[in-house]
Formats: structure tokens, C-alpha cells, sequence
């Protein structure tokens, strides 16, 4: 019997594309770069925007450490912007880079190898130049002692060599990976001089040394950063930088809940925030600076994937290691009434893993996806042969009793039954687990949910705490049930393997929340990765976005095409519509508007 993977491999028809190719500025997987070599600005930066002023942000929780690059610690969530990468991405091009720390880079014509070469006036903070040797080390220590997922997402790397002071290759295991040269461009370079005397395995408590526009000036551990702009930032002239980051000083405080930093934002101690809070965006801006036209609310509509938002199950507790189980959960949780009496009718139920992109299933299978998943018949529900994915859907009335009868249909099924208004196991023991969230805002979605379970006779609690505690708990997955989200992009790829794989279910600190182990999904995944071309990535992808839909892993909740923004009106920003939506490093201090509004506000 031919291995999973490799029957995949086989009925994909994958084979190394072979294509010579010169140095090139940027890379992009589908295949062609909107500006030129040598171009002066990005389209959503502007050259004349004034430098100068601060601006105050807010953050949920607390930190205690500046390495965010290991699982020890609660990082500071700001500290990556003082560091560069080999590439930059394009906040309007989907999966495309441009040169950063990286003035070119080459694609071996096997696509074997990818190779880097730096601009000779990269520099760190301290005056040291960038160099190879600094790439390479950085790659192989965040491989060997960085989080688990550096070690999955570059699984496909065989090794990188030091060509010359600034030259460094990357050499690959196979041709078929497209998007390495990609992925190796988001690499976080770090100096190898600065670590040298320290311990990267351990939380770091003093300013890291960077190389990006920003470092790290002042900091009360827990509770605040600033970090000042690098006025003589060795990119400042290059066009990924030229127009971007104009602010003199941004600083971060960080607040015990979502409500009290929105507190903090209305007495004018945060200047801006994103609101992911629908109650709030319908509600909370109602004070009299929004009135006065002091604050804005802006809504940015974005053209990005929207991933998977959703209660996530926990399949290594045995609760929920039977698949009957999870799809019950799903026919209790009634989205239409809580869309409606909490969100102000503001989401879209999602359907997919790949919502909001042309790579979500829909319907039944057919023609090549048909094929690719016959390979896995008997070893995938059946259901994805026979029934397109159906969320159920409610009244919106709050009284679901046909969730509920479905959900007892499915529990009976899995041997589960009612007996004395407890839903008991064939041992008598009731079922009982925990919904874990972050936050008090969440509270109010987890408590209607738990509520609609304990009408099955479910012992359901909703345990809330703080930030550093849910990631040392879902890092170590102690958890049975909790909301949690998979991003996406239109070119999914290695990060794959850190969401669905066995291999990430097993590594504590990975990104699989669920606890997803299938060999299918395993083999699915690969072709996903080594999809030759973007007609076979999307077969792929609807296939495993139906394997994942069909076992039912998670309760989807639902998304958003846009970008909720509230801001004190003292910033310009381009007017150019972009696809990320909003581009925050773009905007600046507006001298006129800030004195205004800042005295205005001095004055409440």
C-alpha cells in the first residue's frame, strides 16, 4: 500500500518545477511583483509625511519578557518592531515580499536552494553590520532552542551555509515546497555579537538589541513600553521604509481587561485602538468627544482570508475524542441569537477553515477534488462523499430545541444518555468540562453556551484568567474547551503543518489547539505544501478544508471583512484603499489636528 502522503504526491502529479532565475527584489507566489526594482515608496506609504510626535496604544494583560522568540515568558507585544527581516511583506499584494535586510534574492533554477544577499549598509543598532553569519545564526538557534513551531515550519530546510559576508543560502529538502523562499524571508535577523554573552533560553528582561526603525527607550516591566524612533535607522532611505514609520515615540500600556482599557481609551490615555467588540462598536462610543468630533470610528474594509474563529475541542481529553461528540456541541451553539442580541447583527457565521477566499469547500466534491479525496475513502467520513457541510441554523429565538434534540440523537449514538436530567456515560459518570477564556468580554458569549449544554445535563463551567495564565495553559494544552482562532492567507502553506498535523498535536507550545492527528489530514497538508501550482493548491485545500469541516474538531463562530478602528483625531494617514485594510505603520502626526484635539482634551 503506497504511503498517504506519497499517494497524494502521485495523484497530484507533483513534479520540481525547473526554471532558471536571476536575482530578483521580491518574491510572490502567484508569480508576479507589482513594483519595480529600485521603487521609491510602497503605494500605501507617503514620502512627505511628517516625522515626529507620540502616540499611545493599549494592551490586554501583562509581560515579562522581551524574547518573544521562546516558550519561556510573556513577551512584550510590541518589542518586534525593532527588529528587521530579510523580507517585507506587502500589505497589498497577497503572499508577496519585497527586499529588506535582503536586497535580492535568487531562487536556484531546481528550486533546491534560495539564496540571500544583504544590502552592505544593513546595520544594527549598535553600528555592527548585518551579516551573513548573523542570518545563519539566528536561523539555527530559533530552529534548536526557539518555540516548537520554528522547528515544523522549517522542517523543509535542510541547512543554510555562510557564502560571504553577505550572502547566505538556504538549502531545501525538496523542490516541491513553493513557498520557502517566502517563508525564510519573514526570518527575524538577530545579532549573534549581542547574544553571545547571553542565554537565549531564558526570559530577557533589558532592551534587545535591534536593527529596525525602532528601539526599545524606556519600560516598567508589566505594565509599559516605549519605544523611540531610530533617527539614524539604516533603511530609512530604502523604499520598503520611505513614508512608514513616522511616529517619534510609541508607547504601550497595558490594561487588566478589555474594559478598562476602554476606559482608558475614552479619557484620552490610549489614542487609538481596533475594536473587536461588537457591543462595544455599537455602544461604547457614545461620550462626548465623539460628539464633538474629537474621536472617530472608522470602519477599514480588507480583502483578507478570514481563517477559522471558533470553540475550539480539545481531542486529547477523551470528552471529546469521539467525533459525534463535537458535532453535538456544534447543534447546541445557536449563532443566529447570538448575533443578533450580542453582536447587533454585525458577523457572518463562518463556514470554512478558508473563509472568505475562493479555497473554501462548498457543496459536494467533484473533479479533481473528487478524485483526490477517493484516495481516502473509508478512511474519512463518508459524510464528505454524501453531504455538503451544513452549520445548523435557528430561529434565533434562544429556545433550540431541535439543536437539542439533534445534539441527543448524536450523544446517544456515542453512548451517552440522560438519567436524572445528568448526561451520563455507560459508567454513570456525568459528562462535565470547561470552557477557558482570556478575557471578561468573552464571558458573555461563553455563558449563553454553557447554558444551552447544561440543558442536555452537561456539567459546563467558564473558567476566566488572565493572559500570561491562558498561554502557559493552552501552550501545555490543560484545557478541554476554548475560543481561539487559525489565520489564513490566500496562499496557505507550511504554517499548515503547525495547525493540523500530528506532529504539532504533539508538541506543546504548537498552534493545533484541537489536538488534530489524522494521518489523511497529514497527507492532505503535504499537498497543500507542495502544491506545484495554484490550480492543485485549491484542490488541496478544499480537500482538507472538508476533511477538517466533516470531523467536526470545532463549533465555528464567525468573522468580520473589515477593520473596526477608533482614534483620537490627531493623525493623517494615506487615503488609498489597501488590501490588508489598515496600515498602521502609514500614518502619522498631524501637528494641526493633534494641537487641537490634545488641548481640547487636557481640558476634560
Amino acid at each position: 500500500m503506497l504511503h498517504l502522503a506519497m499517494a497524494l504526491l502521485l495523484l497530484a502529479g507533483l513534479a520540481p518545477s525547473v526554471h532558471a532565475q536571476r536575482p530578483s527584489h521580491g518574491v510572490s507566489l502567484s508569480g508576479s511583483l507589482a513594483l519595480p526594482p529600485g521603487f521609491s515608496h510602497f503605494p500605501y506609504g507617503n514620502p512627505d509625511a511628517p516625522k515626529g510626535g507620540d502616540v499611545t496604544l493599549g494592551a490586554i494583560g501583562s509581560y515579562d519578557s522581551f524574547n518573544p522568540f521562546i516558550m519561556k515568558g510573556v513577551p512584550a507585544g510590541e518589542i518586534t518592531r525593532i527588529y528587521d527581516t530579510l523580507l517585507t511583506d506587502s500589505a497589498d499584494e497577497a503572499s508577496t515580499a519585497y527586499g529588506r535586510i535582503a536586497e535580492t534574492l535568487t531562487i536556484a533554477a531546481d528550486r533546491r536552494s534560495v539564496t540571500f544577499d544583504l544590502y552592505k549598509d544593513a546595520r544594527f543598532h549598535d553600528g555592527h553590520a548585518i551579516t551573513a553569519e548573523d542570518v545563519a545564526w539566528t536561523f539555527n538557534t530559533l530552529r534548536e532552542s526557539g518555540r516548537p513551531n520554528y522547528k515544523q515550519y522549517y522542517a523543509d530546510v535542510t541547512g543554510v551555509t555562510v557564502d560571504s559576508p553577505t550572502r547566505v543560502t538556504f538549502s531545501f529538502k525538496t523542490a516541491e515546497n513553493r513557498e520557502l523562499p517566502l517563508i525564510l524571508g519573514q526570518l527575524v535577523v538577530l545579532p549573534k555579537h549581542w547574544w553571545a554573552s547571553r542565554d537565549f533560553t531564558r526570559s530577557l528582561t533589558e532592551p534587545p538589541l535591534g536593527s529596525g526603525p525602532y528601539r526599545l527607550a524606556e519600560f516598567e516591566l508589566g505594565r509599559s513600553t516605549s519605544l523611540v524612533r531610530v533617527t539614524d535607522y539604516w533603511g530609512r532611505e530604502h523604499g520598503f521604509a520611505r513614508g512608514l514609520y513616522n511616529f517619534d515615540r510609541i508607547r504601550t500600556e497595558y490594561y487588566r481587561d478589555s474594559t478598562v482599557a476602554m476606559q482608558g481609551f475614552k479619557a484620552g490615555k490610549i489614542d487609538f485602538r481596533r475594536e473587536n467588540i461588537s457591543k462595544n462598536w455599537a455602544t461604547a462610543y457614545d461620550f462626548p468627544a465623539v460628539d464633538k468630533g474629537l474621536v472617530k470610528k472608522q470602519v477599514f474594509n480588507h480583502r483578507l482570508p478570514t481563517g477559522m474563529q471558533a470553540w475550539m475541542m480539545n481531542t486529547r481529553r477523551p470528552v471529546f475524542a469521539d467525533p459525534r461528540v463535537r458535532r453535538a456541541m456544534a447543534e447546541v451553539f445557536d449563532f443566529e441569537w447570538t448575533n443578533r442580541n450580542l453582536f447587533f447583527g454585525a458577523y457572518t457565521r463562518t463556514q470554512s477553515w478558508f473563509s472568505n477566499s475562493d479555497l473554501a469547500s462548498t457543496g459536494l466534491p467533484q473533479g479533481a477534488e473528487l478524485a483526490l479525496l477517493e484516495r481516502f475513502r473509508g478512511k474519512i467520513p463518508a459524510s464528505v462523499f454524501t453531504e455538503p457541510f451544513r452549520l445548523p441554523v435557528t430561529d434565533g429565538s434562544g429556545n433550540n430545541r431541535e439543536g437539542l434534540r439533534a445534539a441527543l440523537v448524536l450523544l446517544k449514538q456515542a453512548g451517552w444518555e440522560v438519567k436524572e436530567r445528568k448526561l451520563v456515560n455507560p459508567a454513570g459518570q456525568q459528562m462535565r468540562f470547561e470552557i477557558l477564556v482570556a478575557d471578561p468580554s468573552y464571558e458573555r458569549i461563553a455563558t449563553p453556551y454553557s447554558q444551552w449544554l447544561q440543558r442536555l445535563g452537561i456539567d459546563v463551567s467558564v473558567r476566566t484568567v488572565d493572559a500570561a495564565q491562558y498561554q502557559h495553559l493552552t501552550d501545555a494544552f490543560d484545557f478541554d474547551m476554548t475560543l481561539s482562532s487559525v489565520p489564513q492567507s490566500d496562499f496557505p502553506g507550511n504554517e499548515e503543518r503547525q495547525y493540523f498535523t500530528c506532529a504539532s498535536a504533539k508538541t506543546e507550545g504548537s498552534d493545533n489547539v484541537p489536538g488534530i492527528c489524522d494521518p489523511v489530514v497529514d497527507a492532505l497538508v503535504d499537498g497543500v505544501v507542495n502544491a506545484p501550482d495554484r490550480a492543485r493548491q485549491i484542490t488541496a485545500t478544499r480537500a482538507l478544508d472538508r476533511v477538517l469541516l466533516h470531523n467536526w474538531y470545532v463549533v465555528p463562530q464567525w468573522h468580520l471583512g473589515a477593520i473596526w478602528a477608533a482614534y483620537w483625531d490627531r493623525f493623517g494617514f494615506p487615503g488609498v484603499p489597501v488590501r490588508a485594510g489598515l496600515v498602521f505603520d502609514a500614518w502619522w502626526v498631524d501637528p494641526v489636528r493633534a494641537a487641537t484635539t490634545d488641548a481640547a482634551r487636557d481640558m476634560n
